[in-house]
């Protein structure tokens, strides 16, 4: 299960990782963040070691969600070298997203 960063951590956490990390931006009371949660998890497991896989509720820490530019959730943002570099917006089917990730698997 991918774990929860604040914005404490964000700088070691993502920021300063080695791999690329997917950050999902999500929030609780959004419908289809709940349909792309269990995918984003199964990500993490199915390419552990090649990508990193963290969640951020944009409720909890809206500085990060003004920060990266997220107006509209889920959104999937690809961190590489302290840097966002591929943003997916809203629900997609786990080969779709996969797809668009290759990259950096």
């Amino acid at each position: 299960m991918a774990r929860e960063v604040t914005t404490d951590g964000f700088q070691k956490e993502v920021l300063d990782s080695s791999l690329p990390v997917l950050v999902d931006f999500w929030a609780e009371w959004c419908g289809p963040c709940r349909m792309v949660s269990p995918i984003v998890d199964e990500l993490g497991e199915d390419h552990a070691g090649k990508l990193d896989v963290v969640k951020v509720n944009v409720d909890h820490e809206p500085d990060l969600a003004m920060k990266y530019n997220v107006t509209g959730i889920p959104l999937l943002g690809v961190f590489k070298d302290g840097e966002m570099v591929k943003q997916l917006v809203g629900a997609r089917p786990k080969v779709a997203i996969e797809s668009e990730l290759k990259e950096y698997l």
